[in-house]
């Protein structure tokens, strides 16, 4: 769904569109086509379908359970913001003209099509049984005259009415082709609402062909979920593979997180681990009921820390300057990891981070065996691995899971977390990580996490750079900036990152979001990554000397898209 918010034009019409206008009461049942409002995204094609078993129906008004096409988001959605598919399909495709909601379309339109096909197959195969059994009837009968011209007379009845039941199914569908197979088949055997009848239980939406293209950014080296019909591989026998809404028996060992995760793997064997949308599942999510401690509560950590106590989890928090509303203050690191189960920290650098766990009174001062440490900082390999080792030296337990994000992705709880170390302990996050991101991978050993991070991180510093290049040179062209991003966001480069940081260059906002000194702190440490393997980053040391000019023109505490001000300066 996150593809269909490309540019800020196609989003406005939208949602006065589902706002604006009443719409009649419309009875919706399970195995429906609809169009579902989810939170702040457009609304969506997608499919009526039963949740898992432990998944609970949220409270207070009604919901169907929707399984959405073209993505991997399922979500509870109420009533009111469901419309059916077909009746506003058209006025729909044409007010999000967006490459992946036209993707989702396209899926929706295969899955009508192999229905299509498979209530033909059923009507053929119906008709071939039928036959058979008239057949047999006739072999079995006496072979008298009388007998035989009877047979006859029934057996030209029978075809006679197969025949007009054929031009019957074909004029209906001819008077009706916009309508799905599904509902044709339920229209022609009508009755009462209420509990589905039991063929509709496990009703699935299979996966898009379309699906795998769809991957981008750090999701790129991993693989969609295979469908139901593909066989699966298990790269650890103790480690099975699920997927929420296609597994009806999910491994006894993770049942108690079924509604949580999914699981995907790589092509090197190694496993990732994926938390499902956390706005398709945020109104459900169980808090742990583990202690959770938190160190941090910069641009990143305020948010993070938010949205733990939204979602009822118990926090303590402690951070060099303020305390935040509504968790218990902590006076030291130490104190808040001894008194806690799961102790998170999210700071600046590589430096902050080890003064955290090393320095007086620090993290390591109060880890005994059993205590658990996750450092969500963007830091590098080598220091993540140092902080493990000291961690685990002690008895305790560790996980690296930096975030992708901003501040305004950490305040809606929309990050993407990226994890490695003990999965176990990533397992006792999933509520926690639920809570604060979108998406969640696991990644396997430590250290893997920070150098993903590192890359994601290069790429899009780089990417602000050349966007900030390219306004430049608009400007001293007598080119208009606002043009060029109107052209930018109607092509492939599209993207909310985009709109939000030319906006920011165009109004001369430069509120920091994500850090200038940041960016340029990752890709300073990005460019230490491809060194130590000999690997050339040239981009990035030349994005990262703009970043440095940029810095010596007094702009660390910006945002990153005052790179610009290096170009004009």
């Amino acid at each position: 769904m996150g593809g269909a918010r490309a540019s800020s034009s196609s989003r406005r019409p939208v949602r006065r569109w589902w706002l604006g206008g009443k719409m009649a009461a419309v009875s919706l049942r399970l195995g429906d086509l609809v169009w579902g409002k989810l939170g702040r995204y457009p609304p969506w094609p997608g499919k009526i379908v039963n949740p898992p078993k432990d998944l609970k129906k949220p409270r207070g008004k009604k919901c169907f359970f929707v399984k959405f096409f073209g993505t991997e988001d399922h979500a509870w959605i109420k009533v009111e913001q469901l419309k059916p598919y077909h009746a506003h399909k058209e006025e729909m495709i044409k007010i999000n003209k967006g490459k992946r909601f036209q993707q989702a379309v396209d899926a929706v339109e295969e899955f009508l099509r192999r229905a299509k096909g498979k209530e033909q197959t059923s009507s053929h195969s119906s008709a071939d049984d039928k036959n058979r059994r008239n057949s047999s009837e006739e072999r079995s009968r006496p072979n008298s005259g009388d007998e035989k011209r009877k047979l006859s007379l029934s057996e030209g009845k029978v075809k006679k009415n197969m025949g007009e039941g054929k031009k019957r199914v074909s004029s209906g569908s001819s008077e009706r082709g916009s309508k799905s197979p599904l509902k044709r088949s339920q229209e022609q055997s009508p009755r009462k609402r209420g509990r589905p009848p039991k063929d509709e239980k496990d009703l699935t939406i299979p996966e898009s062909s379309t699906v795998k293209g769809m991957m981008a950014g750090p999701m790129a080296a991993f693989k969609w979920q295979p469908t139901v019909s593909e066989p699966v591989k298990d790269a650890d026998p103790h480690f099975h593979h699920f997927l929420l809404s296609q597994t009806e028996k999910p491994a006894v060992c993770y049942q108690a997180i079924t509604k949580k995760l999914k699981i995907c793997e790589e092509e090197t064997g190694s496993t990732s681990i994926q938390a499902a949308d956390s706005t398709a599942v945020n109104g459900s999510i169980t808090p742990t009921d583990k202690k959770i401690g938190f160190l941090g509560l910069g641009l990143m950590g305020s948010g993070i820390v938010s949205n733990l106590l939204k979602m009822g989890h118990t926090v303590t928090v402690w951070n060099r300057t303020a305390e935040k509303e509504g968790a218990r203050l902590g006076r030291t690191p130490a104190e808040v990891v001894s008194t806690c189960d799961i102790t998170f920290a999210c700071v600046s650098d590589p430096k902050a981070a080890k003064d955290l766990v090393l320095g007086p009174s620090g993290v390591l001062q109060g880890i005994r065996p059993g205590k658990c440490y996750v450092d969500m900082s963007t830091v590098d390999a080598d220091t993540v691995t140092e902080l493990a080792q000291v961690i685990v030296s002690r008895g305790g337990r560790f996980l690296e899971a930096p975030v992708s994000g901003n501040q305004q992705l950490s305040n809606d709880g929309m990050l993407v977390i990226l994890a490695a170390g003990d999965r176990g302990l990533y397992e006792d996050c999933s509520s926690c990580f639920q809570a604060m991101g979108k998406t969640s991978f696991f990644l396997g050993e430590v250290g893997n996490a920070a150098k993903m991070m590192l890359i994601v991180n290069m790429v899009q510093g780089s990417f602000m750079a050349t966007i900030a290049e390219g306004l430049t040179l608009a400007q001293v062209t007598g080119q208009s900036q606002q043009t060029l991003l109107d052209i930018l966001n109607q092509g492939q480069l599209a993207s909310i990152f985009l709109d939000q940081k030319c906006q920011n260059i165009l109004q001369g906002n430069f509120k920091p979001d994500f850090y200038l000194k940041y960016i340029q702190k990752d890709l300073r440490l990005a460019i230490a990554l491809g060194d130590a393997v000999n690997h050339p980053t040239p981009m990035a040391a030349a994005a990262n000397e703009v970043y440095k000019r940029a810095k010596a023109l007094d702009q660390s505490d910006n945002d990153m898209s005052a790179v610009y001000r290096a170009y004009i300066h």
